[in-house]
């Protein structure tokens, strides 16, 4: 095989393994990008212009649907492939890709029913591609692209858009700087009233992508021809026109063979008084080595562009595998450290978390200084402390014998039970730094990409995080619920020494009356006096019980918070941990689909260079 037919071959074989693996059409943009920077070839031309003659003399075979109207009504993408001489036709299409077809007559079957499996038995249009191959050594390597026939108005059975619909379709191909424009017209025809000429002037204005091709040359009037077109003197391209002579549709109802209508077509122009000059540059064997050898031109000069592409294509492979993981090894030993390996770096981003490298640590910060404040301010101490409910509490305490000085149980009664409304913002303090913990686990289980590959693993740590969590949080609440007994235990006898104590005789006068320690104004002063203890108090746990969430919950989850998960997992067996490491089936299928991706364009990249060498 030559260097060209090697260079073109190899572009095909990317091509057709872009399909394949799904990245035409709406795969990723980097796999797309390398779809679009390969050079292929768009056949254009308007309805019954000649095009399905045209292709099927460059493959040799008669293979597309026929009809009246139109028949193309979605893209087929034909790539053909130059085999070995002697070697067996076939074709295979990307939707039957492990079925081969050497009845060609079963490939238009099947092209008829895949266009009509997308749109109906109808007439309208669909911009999803047919993917063909066909492998022959009657061919050259080439990737042609057939569309829709332009046509001016909609015929019944298709919307009114059609004509619109069409155009948008062709030009999404023929737009593309790297597509080659095989614009098909009719000789019998006025070449200014072109359909294919005049989409093709509006995107290749400078004709440097566009090659002309007139049909239907024996069907012209006698005493005509169509050399003011073929020598350029009607409309000029960059590029040589070509004759081409379609098969008759008596040759085509009789079934002639391909070969005998392509050495009818050599003889036509060889004897031909008005293209005998020219035979040599026409007809459709020479059509195909013409494109064949632009496509060599094309595809040389975009050898470092393509390169680039596909280099780039493999940089963002491997990061992708080294982000997806690499596949699991099968030994306990090598299962035990990938497991250990996830873990660590789950509870690194849950570290980062609580230590202000990534959001949401923040919000256990809010609960010591908004809520847990918010809370101690809401308690009910002036309805525990109203002049009812002191004089109710210090009466009780006294029984039947009244105080002889200060009502001391009265105190002790009034400061237990205020202090005791306590308990509830210390407990809700840890109940809302336990959530917080629960939303940070979740959070970094999600932003764990290591652990996206094992849900099973997944699930097993969130248990074991929420399950320490849980140890965390009830340790905590026996801890704050101790400081907040150990203020009622025992009260700080330094507060009340200080008070100003009660005068029993004013201005020593025998016969001034005694304090009245029943009266509204003493147990205004004992609401006021505890309430100034239990603000004091108040202020210590505002202060002591954040310490003990953090000592308790926040330092206990950075410290510890796998640490019996590691404990269970050193007694493990091997199929227990096989088990841990069961894969989401979605992200092995697509570690196959990157490893396949990896192994084409480092192939593509090798056979370039190795070609590229050889110029």
């Amino acid at each position: 095989m030559t260097t060209m037919e090697s260079l073109i071959g190899l572009v095909n074989r990317i091509q057709r393994a872009c399909t394949v693996l799904g990245d035409y059409g709406g795969g990723d943009n980097t796999f797309s990008s390398l779809w679009e920077a390969l050079p292929s070839v768009a056949v254009v031309g308007g309805q019954s212009s000649g095009k399905s003659s045209v292709l099927e003399s460059i493959v040799g075979r008669d293979f597309l649907p026929r009809g009246s109207g139109i028949v193309t009504r979605r893209p087929l993408v034909l790539q053909l492939h130059k085999t070995d001489e002697g070697s067996q036709e076939y074709a295979e299409f990307l939707h039957l890709p492990k079925r081969r077809f050497t009845d060609f007559g079963a490939v238009r079957n099947e092209i008829q029913e895949e266009t009509d499996r997308i749109t109906g038995k109808t007439k309208q249009i669909s911009p999803v591609p047919i993917h063909l191959s066909i492998y022959s050594p009657n061919v050259v390597n080439l990737t042609l692209i057939d569309l829709p026939g332009l046509t001016k108005v909609a015929v019944e059975g298709q919307p009114e858009t059609i004509v619109e619909d069409i155009e948008t379709m062709v030009r999404s191909y023929i737009e593309k700087p790297n597509c080659i424009i095989l614009a098909i017209s009719p000789a019998n025809q006025d070449i200014a009233t072109s359909d294919a000429i005049k989409l093709a002037r509006e995107v290749d204005p400078s004709g440097d992508r566009t090659f002309g091709v007139l049909t239907k040359l024996d069907l012209m009037d006698k005493g005509t021809n169509a050399l003011d077109v073929l020598e350029g003197r009607s409309y000029r391209l960059q590029h040589p026109w070509v004759g081409i002579v379609n098969r008759s549709q008596a040759d085509i109802n009789k079934n002639v063979d391909m070969i005998v209508a392509r050495r009818k077509e050599r003889e036509y122009f060889a004897t031909s008084p008005d293209y005998g000059h020219l035979a040599s540059k026409m007809g459709s064997e020479y059509l195909a080595k013409l494109l064949s050898q632009h496509l060599e031109n094309v595809i040389r000069s975009r050898i470092p562009s393509i390169t680039s592409l596909i280099n780039k294509s493999i940089d963002e492979l491997e990061s992708e595998m080294d982000h997806l993981g690499r596949p699991i090894a099968l030994d306990a030993g090598a299962q035990l450290y990938t497991v250990l390996e996830v873990c660590r770096a789950f509870e690194r981003i849950f570290k980062e978390h609580l230590d202000g490298g990534r959001p949401g640590g923040d919000r256990i910060y809010g609960v010591f200084d908004n809520q847990l404040p918010a809370a101690l301010k809401k308690l009910p101490f002036d309805r525990h402390l109203s002049l009812q409910n002191v004089r109710r509490v210090v009466s009780e305490a006294d029984g039947y014998q009244p105080h002889l000085i200060a009502p001391e149980q009265g105190y002790r009664r009034l400061i237990e039970g205020a202090l005791n409304y306590f308990r509830g913002p210390a407990e809700a303090s840890v109940d809302a730094v336990h959530f917080v913990l629960k939303e940070l686990v979740r959070k970094s289980i999600g932003e764990t990409q290591e652990l996206k590959r094992f849900p099973t693993l997944q699930a097993d740590i969130a248990a074991a995080a929420n399950e320490a969590l849980e140890r965390f949080r009830d340790e905590s609440k026996k801890t704050v619920v101790r400081l907040v007994d150990m203020e009622s235990s025992y009260l700080t006898v330094d507060f009340f020494r200080k008070l100003p104590q009660e005068v029993e005789n004013k201005g020593g006068n025998p016969q001034a009356p005694v304090t009245d320690r029943y009266g509204e104004g003493h147990f205004r002063r004992i609401g006021s006096n505890v309430s100034s203890y239990v603000g004091m108090v108040s202020d210590t746990l505002k202060n002591t019980i954040p310490k003990a969430v953090v000592f308790c919950q926040v330092k206990e989850a950075k410290q510890s918070l796998l640490a019996r998960f590691y404990t269970q997992l050193g007694k493990k067996e091997g199929k227990q941990l096989s088990q841990m490491l069961d894969e989401d089936p979605a992200l092995m299928e697509r570690r196959q689909q990157c490893a396949k991706r990896l192994e084409l364009y480092k192939a593509a990249r090798d056979e370039i260079d190795s070609v590229s060498w050889t110029r």
